[in-house]
């Protein structure tokens, strides 16, 4: 159980990881250990598959960085190794008039992270993309896209096996031993020794984080929930359409994708979960409830935005309330068109001041990596993510 690298996470940012470091690193011996039986089980097999182009993100920073990186690698990777994708583009609507700032510093930002062909449409011409889309003004993004992300993890778990990495599954992290020459990490069935520990944890990253360290982020968990539009209406959406984001709320607003194995998903919301793995309204983790709840950064956010989560959260309870929401970018949509769809929980970080970490944060110590912070759109970039932390890792290795 002696290994170069351990790797803990098996989502798409734990698989790129790994995958990147035997890449660029050939002969390393790794690991990689992930609590569940099988990979990709919580935030990449539950998120809506969608390729984000960078549109979003403060230029220069982390997220733009990675995202407009890792877009390419992406492709790359999918046309080489067959993982279905398709580049179909999308618009982004503005619905009122006091949307219309924010959609313009969408399209400065869009031109600074250089995303050319990125086009201003009027009402008119949001009709020729989506005939059935309303608004008064919109952008239609080319660069946007849709992909099979479980499959793109379990080609990237083959290439490790391929060039000598080991997975192990079923191995949940219960200890780190890292004040020695080597760091030990025990789950409940082994230990495994390395010289190097990556934490991509997920919607535990903090926990694991803090057998490494002092951190002051906590992970608070955000479901996420989808409708399903009812195949006789799947015409209405011809790829993906997006509200202006809501510039008081770190979420981008129910929107329509389509998926890249047919259907298309309405949603999603984003509420509170009862539990990190609550995917359903009944999974309820009492000691992590309680845990978030009295959180002084969660009390603080709560504080700052509850009257838009209080939206959110009977948008939950109340299917007209959501099908009024989507309502505004497909009038025509009805309560009948609407089939209850999966749902995801995003590991968003805060710290203790209520700020809600934006960004990517990766925090090394002498021997560890943590991605504490690996949000939207962590599966596009993960391929650039996993490339600089396969750098950070050579360092500490050489």
């Amino acid at each position: 159980m002696q290994y170069d690298v351990i790797v803990v996470g098996g989502g798409i940012v734990g698989l790129a990881t790994a995958y990147q470091t035997l890449l660029n690193e050939k002969g390393l011996k790794l690991a990689l250990l992930e609590k569940e039986t099988a990979l990709a089980q919580h935030q990449t097999g539950h998120n809506s598959g969608v390729i984000h182009s960078g549109l979003y993100y403060k230029p220069g920073g982390l997220k733009a960085t990675n995202c407009i990186n890792g877009y390419h690698m992406l492709l790359s990777f999918a046309e080489r190794e067959g993982v279905p994708y398709e580049i179909c583009g999308k618009v982004v609507v503005a619905t009122n008039q006091s949307q219309l700032p924010a959609l313009e510093n969408l399209y400065n930002r869009g031109l600074q992270n250089g995303l050319d062909g990125i086009k201003k449409l009027s009402a008119e011409e949001i009709k020729e993309y989506e005939p059935h889309c309303a608004g008064i003004s919109g952008l239609h993004v080319p660069q946007t896209g849709i992909v099979d992300y479980p499959a793109m993890c379990l080609k990237m778990a083959e290439k490790i096996k391929e060039m000598g990495g080991e997975i192990f599954l079923g191995e949940k992290v219960q200890k780190v031993d890292h004040k020695t020459a080597t760091v030990h990490v025990h789950t409940q069935n082994a230990t495994y020794s390395g010289s190097v520990m990556v934490n991509c944890a997920g919607l535990y990253s903090d926990k694991v984080a803090r057998m490494t360290t002092d951190t002051d982020t906590k992970i608070i968990p955000f479901r996420g929930e989808y409708y399903e539009l009812v195949p006789e209406k799947h015409h209405l959406v011809k790829n993906l359409i997006y509200p202006v984001p809501d510039p008081n709320f770190p979420f981008l607003g129910v929107h329509f994708t389509r998926m890249i194995h047919g259907g298309v998903e309405a949603g999603p919301n984003a509420v509170l979960a009862y539990a990190r793995e609550g995917y359903t309204k009944s999974t309820v983790n009492l000691p992590e409830l309680f845990e978030a709840l009295t959180f002084p950064g969660f009390l603080k956010v709560a504080g700052k935005y509850w009257k838009t989560g209080m939206g959110e959260f009977y948008r939950s309870y109340s299917k007209a309330a959501f099908t009024k929401a989507l309502q505004q970018l497909i009038p025509e949509i009805t309560e009948a068109d609407l089939k209850p769809g999966g749902a995801g929980v995003r590991a968003q970080a805060c710290d203790r001041d209520g700020g809600l970490l934006d960004d990517f944060k990766i925090a090394e110590a002498s021997k560890v990596i943590n991605v504490i912070n690996a949000p939207s759109p962590a599966a596009t970039s993960s391929l650039s993510i996993g490339k600089t932390i396969s750098e950070m890792i050579n360092q500490k290795l050489n």
